[in-house]
């Protein structure tokens, strides 16, 4: 069974420790790329990352979104959506199906 994380600033991801993800905070684009890849290392197979920290990593997401596992899955933090995350989901439904139907 795969692990499940959050990587993002205390007030974004605090919350998610309660639904029994590994929560583990970050602010910089340096200590956010050293986590990324040391739990990915560890066998996570889902890791959710705040948009804001991923505009800070996107080659580090975009070598993620090249494997299998871990998925890495931007999410809005408590500052609001930059929308990476839903143009994302966009791309892939695009891919997958031909054109956009969302």
């Amino acid at each position: 069974m795969y692990k499940v994380a959050v990587v993002g600033d205390r007030d974004s991801v605090l919350g998610f420790r309660a639904l029994g993800v590994h929560v583990y905070i970050a602010y910089e684009a340096t200590e956010t790329r050293k986590i990324v890849d040391s739990i990915a290392k560890e066998g996570y197979g889902v890791i959710f990352i705040t948009e804001q920290l991923a505009s800070l990593i996107p080659e580090t997401i975009e070598r993620y979104n090249a494997e299998i596992t871990p998925a890495v899955i931007l999410i809005p933090s408590n500052q609001g959506t930059l929308n990476i995350g839903m143009e994302n989901i966009n791309k892939n439904v695009e891919k997958a199906v031909g054109s956009n139907i969302l």
